[in-house]
């Protein structure tokens, strides 16, 4: 996916930021499972949705279906940056303390007009973190559209796979594959033309699940 082809499709061209929500355990589940962390932001939050109808609700359920023994607990917040995810993270990472952790942030970074060194540092340190904690780490990027500069765009894009590349963590390019090339891109974003709707929540698990699912127990 080009972010030449994701500002064709008009999406991400405001810097709206999502109100605020609180972060969810989407399970309890029972003592002993390991745990898996979705640290992110509205993209993860379920921003405009019902609750349940997010990808990471969805991922819940895939386990499930799979006979997968984990526990989700989604720790995302929308509206958050890089940064405040490395603040927040030390205390989910006593509190939880997860197995596996899901980094989805820095969207918010470049809507905000951030600098890069910023974002990749905060996502480096979450992550050794993590690793230091015992945890496996699945770094999930996004992308920004050409009106931001072709440079801007090439060295963004590149931050997450730097990190994971420097953590040997594993790596989902891009989180709206398949959606904002889509022919039919406009109808699977909500009303601000950034954030999913529920319809292509399935999508976006799909494109984290064959990255996520290679870190999980057989």
């Amino acid at each position: 996916m080009t972010t030449a082809a994701l500002g064709s499709a008009g999406l991400w061209t405001t810097a709206a930021q999502a109100q605020a929500s609180t972060p969810t355990s989407t399970s309890a589940g029972p003592a002993g499972k390991p745990v898996i962390l979705v640290l992110g932001d509205s993209l993860s939050a379920e921003y405009g949705l019902k609750r349940g109808e997010g990808w990471v609700p969805l991922l819940e359920k895939r386990l499930a279906q799979q006979k997968v023994a984990a526990t989700v607990v989604n720790a995302s917040i929308s509206g958050d940056t890089s940064s405040g995810g490395r603040s927040r993270f030390p205390s989910l990472l006593a509190q939880h303390k997860p197995g596996y952790v899901v980094v989805e942030l820095g969207a918010n970074d470049a809507l905000r007009g951030l600098p890069l060194s910023d974002t990749e540092a905060n996502l480096l340190q979450i992550t050794k973190a993590a690793q230091a904690a015992g945890a496996q780490v699945l770094i999930v990027g996004i992308q920004v559209p050409p009106n931001y500069g072709g440079d801007y765009t090439r060295r963004f894009e590149a931050v997450f796979s730097k990190v994971a590349s420097a953590t040997k963590s594993a790596l989902v390019p891009f989180l709206l594959k398949g959606m904002a090339d889509a022919p039919d891109a406009t109808s699977l974003f909500q009303a601000d033309r950034i954030h999913p709707t529920a319809a292509a929540q399935p999508q976006l698990l799909d494109n984290v699940w064959p990255e996520l699912r290679k870190l999980l127990p057989k």
